[in-house]
């Protein structure tokens, strides 16, 4: 048994302050960010699965799907995948100009320069005329997702109070979800449109979310941490007594000082992460992103209306189970939201990973009896049904585990000094796994066949175990505290011993020493 697997991360300092009314609305407004990532999620699934759609652009894959009798391999085709997959490579260049405008000007400003990109590519997928104009339009939008989640985790984890600090981030999540089910209720609706044009809609609808961001971005304020780390000392004071609600700050605001005077000797983030004491700091947002998107959860989300065709639904039927799946999604991530402080990170992750490995053996089963290796069955009403189930039990369980945590967690444990760049390789790790899954699902489909769900589960068994042993607790640890829990746990003690001594000696500090406000850890 690996000794500091069970830290309890409730052990750091306890900042004075609560919940104010002006963070709970600045978090609602900057977690509208999340719209756009789920939106987009929520609406290529759909419009791929429309007759009229792929009449338009891409004349194979529906002339294949009309004559093969083959239902793994029906949607089977690199330029139909890259039509959803063009988006997360964009989103992935992308996140590293972001990092150095969020740190330089701020994470208002990449939100703002995120919606304003996303809105571009709605209008040009929206107005598509070919294949080219649609496979841009797709790239604006990934610009766009790669500045919003390089900007908002960052946002709602710097104004959050630490105790508070899991729900406020999960809101992110909440709105990707809440994104995922208006696209498939708005699929579901456009899919009825005659002419044959329900795809524009769907497609350019993403303008509201984008507008929403956009907006409500203009708005904020810059966090405390932002304005520091720009030189604004008294409007970093001033925000952090706003946002904590009383005046009694000086222990935070110090920390917060102090993390900025660290990070102004850290000239090359990217540079400086590499270095043995960010040892867990390069590890994490390089593992969770990947591990997030090999549970297979995007490889539903993008094609439910795709997989569920596939199994043996009708058009309108596969729309309606991905709309339900939509709701499930949406209620689970409130079940995070309420929970994630109270029982912590590490419970929630365990426990989803069980259940989603559960589940996805259930579904390999389910569909090898019923298509066997051929893919030619038919299923009958009430086994189609038992598939939706099996599917909502695994979209439940991501979306109060992995789904908001892949996202809270690289976002909470990163020092000031290599924050913006250690986002940056989350996100950018997160898009560039979610473009490998997207593109390469439908062949993987085709080929594995039902045995796709037990290579999911087997990587949801090894992220399980990740979490468990390498995975500290980090729930009510402020942010600039958080090398306390690393240098406690059982592994990560090696690389990052604790923090120096006479930086917890506020009261008695050494005249004339030099290293003390220069060196984080020793």
């Amino acid at each position: 048994m690996a000794g500091g697997v069970g830290m309890d991360g409730g052990s750091g300092k306890i900042y004075p302050g609560k919940l104010t009314l002006f963070v709970l609305l600045t978090s609602i407004v900057a977690a509208t960010g999340g719209l756009i990532f789920g939106y987009d999620i929520g609406i290529s699934g759909g419009v791929t699965s429309m007759d009229s759609f792929l009449l338009k652009f891409f004349r194979g894959v529906y002339k294949q799907r009309r004559d093969s009798a083959n239902l793994y391999c029906q949607f089977d085709s690199q330029l139909l995948t890259t039509f959803t997959s063009s988006l997360y490579i964009a989103g992935l260049i992308a996140t590293f100009f972001a990092s150095g405008i969020t740190r330089v000007y701020g994470r208002k400003i990449s939100m703002v320069i995120g919606g304003f990109s996303f809105l571009i590519g709605s209008a040009l997928n929206g107005g598509a005329l070919n294949i080219e104009m649609l496979i841009v339009g797709r790239i604006m939008l990934g610009v766009g997702v790669g500045f919003a989640n390089q900007a908002v985790p960052v946002y709602l984890s710097e104004m959050a109070p630490a105790r508070l600090r899991g729900g406020l981030n999960i809101g992110f999540q909440m709105f990707t979800t809440i994104g995922i089910l208006a696209a498939n209720l708005i699929n579901y609706g456009t899919d009825k449109i005659t002419g044959g044009w329900g795809w524009r809609v769907s497609l350019a609808l993403a303008a509201v979310p984008a507008g929403m961001m956009t907006i409500g971005a203009f708005g904020l304020p810059d966090t405390p941490n932002s304005l520091i780390e720009r030189g604004h000392m008294e409007k970093g004071r001033a925000m952090l007594e706003r946002i904590r609600g009383t005046g009694d700050v000086d222990a935070e605001y110090h920390d917060m000082v102090e993390a900025n005077e660290i990070s102004k000797t850290v000239k090359h983030p990217f540079r400086n992460i590499l270095q043995r004491r960010y040892r867990p700091q390069l590890v994490m947002p390089i593992a969770i992103p990947l591990f997030q998107q090999f549970t297979g959860i995007n490889a539903i989300m993008f094609y439910a209306p795709v997989l569920f065709k596939t199994i043996g639904f009708g058009n309108d039927a596969s729309l309606m189970s991905a709309v339900i799946t939509g709701v499930v999604n949406v209620v689970a991530t409130a079940v995070s939201i309420v929970t994630v402080d109270r029982y912590g990170r590490r419970f929630l992750f365990i426990e989803g990973g069980i259940q989603m490995a559960i589940s996805q053996v259930v579904m390999a089963i389910l569909l090898g009896v019923k298509l066997g290796t051929s893919g030619e069955g038919e299923m009958s009403k009430a086994y189609s049904i038992l598939v939706v189930v099996v599917v909502c039990i695994f979209v439940s369980a991501f979306a109060w585990s992995w789904g908001p945590l892949g996202w809270l967690v690289p976002s909470e444990i990163f020092p000031l000094e290599i924050r913006s760049a250690a986002q940056s390789i989350t996100v950018s790790m997160n898009l560039l796994f979610t473009f490998v899954i997207a593109q390469a699902f439908l062949a993987m489909l085709c080929h594995f066949k039902f045995a796709i769900f037990l290579f999911f589960a087997l990587w949801v068994l090894i992220m399980t175990l990740f979490v468990y042993f390498f995975l500290p607790e980090t729930k009510h640890v402020p942010i600039e505290e958080m090398a306390t829990v690393w240098s406690q746990h059982w592994f990560w003690t090696r690389f990052v011993p604790a923090p120096h001594k006479e930086l917890q000696e506020e009261s008695h500090p050494k005249p004339h020493d030099n290293t003390t406000g220069n060196i984080a850890f020793i």
